[in-house]
């Protein structure tokens, strides 16, 4: 935790800036705090003076005044714009703390009706916008963002970054398309849009909005630009040589919809019959290609929207007799329902005699398993800790790990006779190895844990969700954020499902996907889904535990990565007084809290006090992990860095290699996290003035940075910048120069 986050200013004209939230092509937003006789949370928005160029300005000009035309709940209010000492030009926002609308949904596990129903208000926000003559041209999930205000869901529009006036000049120069670019994102962009030749009128959003209304409905989009390359994809959309099947179609056709329909609190079968008709007729009207055949505004799409949920005909589609009939038997349920009481009252007696013989017999069987699975699970045990004895260990006593190996080995390739208890001894052998940090041994473990589980209880189980939690965690570490991504959804989706919003595991999972978002950049949604985590624990009215203390430390590292030391150090403190009080001083996460305590210190360049914490922890780590374990040499690295802070360059280097080399045998020559020492080695050497081999170094951590960038280009600027101040000191200012011009493109590309 000793990397220092990016840099920035202290103030912008009354706002004390707090944080950075994202940067996107036409500037960097930061969150802030208005100093004047108004004290309030805001967002300020600013282009840097190298993106400073004519269109770049024209369309910041454009966002800041359409945006001060809106006023609706649905769309992110403006407060003031101003121009930075340096003459950069800003406004200042609402602040929206909420999820991307699709991850909402999924996360809170929304039916189709809860997701059609926030999706009308969205329609609605951006009708206020179109009759404010203005278009956004970039609706997609991540600029509709929901939060919770006094209990109820919310929509917010955000970035307005590529509106175009209709009708009036928002500003002095005339908005273009940018030199005959599509402006927008591809996989929401509509045939005209595409087409740089032809003008965008407010159908344009319309296209948008089904793409994204297809995709709450399936979980996927309709046609994706990665297959066949985005310029052959703009090439087909802009020529509408494009036939999406139906949402429906696409959800037969896609492997996951299982995961898809349980997150929607259904199954594949009734999904797909909800789909079918009216939903889908509606998503491919407003995605028609040819725009006079859309809806003819966005409150027309929520209309037929709103017709669909009271179960009256839509205008998308043309309702058959069979139509007619279900959606009059949904109109008046009351009354068609009290004529079936009658048959069902005399059939009730019988069927309910019989489903209570099924459930106790049931549970006498399930209790029979358990016992026999106790029996099983103590034989197991026994024989593997018997190789110690001397008669078959031939005299020489086997270490942890290689009774770890010799027990994966047993589990995987016996008991298939007890495929419960096999699945069970694997995701505990799995568990154990993920602890020691070898994950390359744990992974197949739970593979074959999850494969068993889903084929003997069936995909929804909460056993099923425990496996897919440890997954997600493995391929965290691993740095396969996708895999984990789906993982941890899938398990919180199962696990709400079966257990509540509020229950100790659901909160658990939350967590682990909040950490995987501060992994993959996302620091804003990693601090909304701990916020949420840490009220259902407050709500539930459970003790402050182990649990408790590693959420509030992982709201903590949060914090720490956005720079918010003073909000970090408290959590920090918080945590440790439980986990003292609850584990004990030699407890393995007593030390993690150390650890991370240190970070914040580094952070605020109290190195002492941070090299201070860093020692309190070595101790704890050492005792309770073996010498190749991560976080062992995580220390180690941290220790290096603290060091070179201080001035202390040998122990520094010594201890930065030292923990190069157990990263690279443990983790493998290329996994991102080699690259943070590499990146801090580098610095110690350009101080010792032995350029050519922190340049050498720099090269290494570069390469594997941008490898891994995908997700979070922040590192890769890291590196750049500090790569650029070498060249500046050998004397080499062009290849400085260049340097710094492509952290700041990159900059410039991440939002």
């Amino acid at each position: 935790m000793g990397e220092t986050p990016e840099e920035f200013p202290q103030r912008i004209g009354p706002y004390q800036i707090l944080q950075r939230l994202g940067e996107g092509g036409m500037g960097v937003v930061y969150e802030a705090e208005e100093s004047g006789p108004v004290r309030r949370r805001v967002a300020v928005k600013v282009i840097h003076a190298a993106h400073y160029s004519r269109d770049v300005i024209t369309r910041f000009e454009a966002e800041r005044q359409a945006l001060a035309l809106m006023n609706h709940p649905g769309i992110a209010k403006v407060f003031s714009a101003g121009a930075t000492e340096s003459g950069e030009p800003y406004f200042t926002m609402e602040l929206v703390r909420g999820l991307p609308i699709g991850e909402y949904c999924d996360l809170h596990r929304l039916s189709i009706n809860e997701r059609i129903l926030l999706f009308i208000d969205v329609c609605r926000a951006v009708q206020h916008a179109h009759q404010k003559s203005v278009v956004h041209r970039d609706l997609k999930p991540s600029n509709v963002l929901v939060m919770e205000q006094d209990g109820a869901r919310q929509p917010k529009i955000i970035d307005f970054g590529v509106a175009k006036a209709l009708g009036q000049q928002l500003t002095e120069h005339t908005l273009v398309t940018l030199s005959g670019t599509a402006i927008g994102t591809a996989a929401y962009m509509s045939p005209e849009q595409a087409d740089a030749t032809m003008d965008v009128d407010t159908r344009s959003d319309i296209y948008s909005l089904g793409v994204m209304l297809y995709e709450l409905l399936v979980g996927a989009l309709p046609l994706d630009p990665a297959q066949g390359g985005i310029h052959v994809f703009l090439a087909n959309i802009a020529s509408r040589r494009t036939d999406p099947p139906r949402p429906s179609a696409k959800l037969s056709g896609e492997p996951a919809s299982g995961a898809v329909a349980f997150s929607r609190r259904t199954n594949v079968k009734r999904l797909r019959w909800d789909l079918s008709g009216d939903l889908d007729a509606i998503a491919m009207m407003a995605m028609h290609p040819d725009r006079s055949l859309r809806y003819p505004s966005a409150a027309s799409l929520a209309d037929d929207l709103r017709r669909h949920l009271d179960h009256q005909p839509v205008i998308a589609r043309l309702p058959s007799t069979r139509d007619r009939a279900i959606k009059f038997i949904r109109r008046h349920r009351v009354g068609v329902a009290s004529t079936a009481l009658v048959v069902a009252a005399v059939l009730s007696g019988s069927v309910l005699a019989t489903v209570g013989l099924v459930r106790a017999q049931r549970a006498e069987r399930i209790a029979a398993q358990e016992a026999a699975a106790s029996t099983q699970v103590t034989a197991f045990l026994t024989d593997v800790f018997s190789v110690n004895d001397p008669g078959r260990s031939r005299g020489g006593a086997l270490t942890a790990r290689e009774l770890l190996a010799r027990g994966a080995a047993r589990v995987s390739a016996g008991l298939e006779g007890q495929p419960l208890l096999q699945a069970r001894l694997m995701q505990t052998l799995g568990t154990v190895h993920a602890q020691l940090g070898l994950y390359d041994e744990a992974r197949p473990l739970f593979d074959g844990a999850l494969r068993i589980r889903e084929r003997e209880l069936g995909a929804n189980d909460t056993l099923v969700a425990e496996t897919l939690q440890s997954i997600g965690d493995v391929a965290r570490f691993k740095g396969q954020t996708a895999l984990a991504d789906s993982a941890l959804h899938r398990a919180l989706a199962i696990r709400v499902a079966a257990l509540g919003s509020a229950h100790s595991s659901v909160v658990t999972t939350m967590a682990a996907l909040a950490t995987l978002r501060y992994a993959q950049g996302r620091l804003s949604e990693a601090e909304s889904i701990y916020a949420r985590a840490l009220s259902l624990d407050s709500m539930s009215g459970r003790p402050d535990d182990a649990a408790r203390a590693r959420r509030l430390r992982g709201l903590g590292v949060i914090y720490w990565g956005q720079g918010r030391f003073e909000k970090a150090e408290p959590l920090f403190n918080r945590a440790l007084e439980i986990e003292l009080r609850t584990l004990g001083p030699d407890h393995y996460d007593v030390g993690g809290t150390l650890n991370n305590l240190g970070g914040v210190y580094y952070g605020m360049g109290k190195y002492q006090q941070a090299l201070e914490s860093y020692e309190r922890a070595l101790p704890i780590f050492e005792k309770s992990l073996d010498a190749s374990h991560p976080n062992v040499f995580g220390l180690y690295n941290n220790f290096g860095e603290t060091y070179w802070k201080l001035g202390r360059f040998a122990p520094a280097e010594s201890l930065l290699r030292r923990s190069l080399v157990m990263k690279e045998k443990v983790l493998g020559a290329s996994d991102p996290s080699i690259a943070n020492t590499l990146h801090a080695l580098a610095g110690v050497l350009r101080d010792e003035q032995r350029y050519g081999e922190a340049e050498s170094a720099y090269r290494r951590a570069l390469a594997i940075r941008e490898r891994a960038s995908a997700t979070n280009p922040r590192p890769v600027v890291e590196t750049l910048l500090d790569f650029a101040e070498l060249m500046r000191r050998t004397g080499r200012a062009p290849e400085a120069a260049r340097f710094a011009a492509r952290a700041k493109d990159l900059s410039a590309t991440q939002r």
